[in-house]
């Protein structure tokens, strides 16, 4: 490899000119060139130039396929039997449409993709999709798979799921969602893979509701455990060994899942000390349960959405003895249990707040004041769906927020006069997204953005409607507060990017150096397509 650098690095500018290409219409797929073209680069190639790509060493030139799309990549493999090979062994990632018809194309997709380490497989609900088969063929092919991603592969049964995870021991994550398969391939796993590391489950048909359901857990993979996410299960407590076995665990989810979670939580905090992460949507708990999620100790983001019986109480009890939260989001869905007294606890005892959602929940600038005093570490604030945050509280957060960044108001009772406060507070804010807030014209907020001129806003003033929680939901705030999640494997076409979404970044910075990366692809971009297409 370093000769070849060396090579490229001391050719000539005069051979770099003659051998640089005019741009050509396309007419091709890839870098596409016309006939008089690609005959003057033959010429060329004939008299001894160099070819820059060529001379580059598959490695470096799988360097090079990791930064492109996925589509790009596709495409790039099309251009020449060692770049299809290339390609295909440094593909790391694949997603894949697992209708049943898939199955006589595994082998000569992972004969040609032998490297995959994090696969998806998803069908349309409304087709038939792979069963045990072809699930055991892949698994025997993929003997590195470290990541698994099942959509709506509904013929997948407990059989097929112990074949899997018997030839797969090495899995880190699994994420299965509207599968049919029950406990008993859901404990396979858990069972034959002792690295396994984040487990979501979503809809999981073949779980057996009630007193009869079979519990799920531990297995060898709860000591390496470290995220679970529990969605949309009519028994999701039959999880419950498995969340009480995993000793290590950080970050526990809970959407939507039936059960008493207040018998199960003391339970849990017993066992597992370290846990840093709770979301709960529309789960039965209640104080009880938030007074046994306070002796978790080094909680540092806690989600409460839709929990109707969580009170003041229960939250103060948190703040008193979770003195290292960083993210509180509050879904109060109006129910008014949730208000000044709890968030006083907070403000009391949470100094390191940074990120605060209050969805439905009617605090006053009492207890605003005082979180914007005490915690001087806030950078970001949503205040949604509260009859209560008016002008007066935007005055307040412009006067005593000063590490704010980042702001969200919607369906308050906000007015221009609350901008003009921001016009001269929060000397940090970088950002404010104004939303269904009748009260603000785009008047007042050209006023505010004439007078700080580097402040972002963004202004919806749609129809005003009913601020319940359906209406101000977490996904409407998503875009403000990302949750700390990770990403999760793309879906598109045949195969996806082998190194993430970011794409673009690492394409620019890629091309922004003089690297001999860089030269080698804007040689690729304006001369090549005389390489044979196989």
């Amino acid at each position: 490899m370093g000769q070849a650098l060396s090579t490229m690095k001391h050719t000539s500018r005069g051979d770099c000119n003659r051998i640089q290409l005019s741009k050509s219409k396309s007419t091709a797929l890839i870098s596409p060139m016309q006939s008089e073209e690609a005959e003057e680069l033959e010429r060329s190639s004939m008299d001894g130039l160099s070819d820059f790509i060529s001379v580059l060493p598959d490695e470096c030139l799988a360097c090079i396929f990791q930064f492109l799309s996925p589509g790009d990549r596709n495409r790039c493999s099309l251009v020449c039997r060692r770049w299809l090979r290339t390609e295909g062994q440094s593909r790391h990632r694949l997603s894949l449409n697992a209708q049943s018809d898939l199955q006589p194309l595994i082998p000569s997709i992972f004969s040609r993709f032998d490297a995959v380490t994090k696969l998806a497989l998803k069908c349309d609900r409304r087709s038939v999709g792979i069963g045990d088969e072809a699930l055991v063929l892949i698994s025997e092919r993929c003997r590195n798979l470290t990541r698994l991603k099942l959509r709506a592969c509904r013929d997948l049964t407990d059989a097929g799921m112990l074949a899997f995870a018997k030839n797969c021991t090495g899995l880190k994550k699994l994420s299965c969602g509207s599968c049919t398969f029950g406990a008993k391939g859901m404990n396979a796993v858990l069972d034959h893979c002792p690295a396994l590391e984040e487990l979501s489950v979503k809809r999981l048909r073949g779980i057996i509701d009630g007193a009869a359901a079979e519990p799920i857990g531990p297995g060898v993979a709860a000591a390496a455990l470290k995220t679970i996410c529990l969605k949309e299960l009519y028994n999701g407590q039959c999880f419950g060994p498995l969340i009480i076995g995993a000793k290590n665990l950080k970050s526990l989810k809970l959407f939507r899942c039936s059960g008493d979670w207040d018998k199960l939580f003391p339970l849990i905090v017993n066992r597992v000390t370290g846990i840093v992460e709770i979301h709960m949507e529309r789960v039965q708990i209640s104080d009880i349960g938030l007074h046994a999620i306070s002796n978790c100790s080094n909680l540092e983001i806690l989600h409460l959405v839709k929990t109707p019986e969580c009170t003041n109480a229960g939250l103060g009890a948190v703040a008193g003895k979770c003195k290292l939260l960083r993210k509180l989001h509050i879904d109060g869905w109006k129910a008014n249990r949730i208000g000044d007294q709890g968030l006083i606890a907070v403000a009391n005892s949470c100094l390191n707040l940074q990120e605060l959602v209050l969805i439905g929940v009617n605090l006053t600038n009492i207890s605003l004041g005082m979180l914007a005093s005490n915690c001087q570490n806030l950078e970001r604030l949503a205040l949604c769906g509260s009859d209560a945050v008016g002008d007066a509280e935007i005055s307040c957060i412009a006067a005593k927020c000063i590490a704010l960044k980042k702001l969200c108001i919607k369906s308050c009772p906000v007015s221009d006069h609350g901008m003009e406060a921001l016009a001269s507070g929060c000397p940090n804010l970088i950002k404010v997204k104004v939303k269904k807030c009748r009260g603000v014209t785009s008047e007042g907020v050209e006023w505010l953005r004439a007078s700080r001129g580097s402040l972002a806003i963004n202004l919806d003033t749609g129809e005003q409607l009913d601020a319940s929680a359906s209406n101000v939901g977490a996904e409407d705030n998503a875009a403000e507060f990302p949750p700390i999640v990770a990403s999760q494997i793309g879906a598109s076409a045949i195969a996806s990017s082998s190194t993430g979404r970011s794409t673009s970044n690492k394409l620019l910075g890629l091309l922004s150096g003089r690297s001999i990366v860089a030269c080698a692809l804007r040689r690729f971009a304006n001369s090549k397509g005389s390489t044979s297409h196989s």
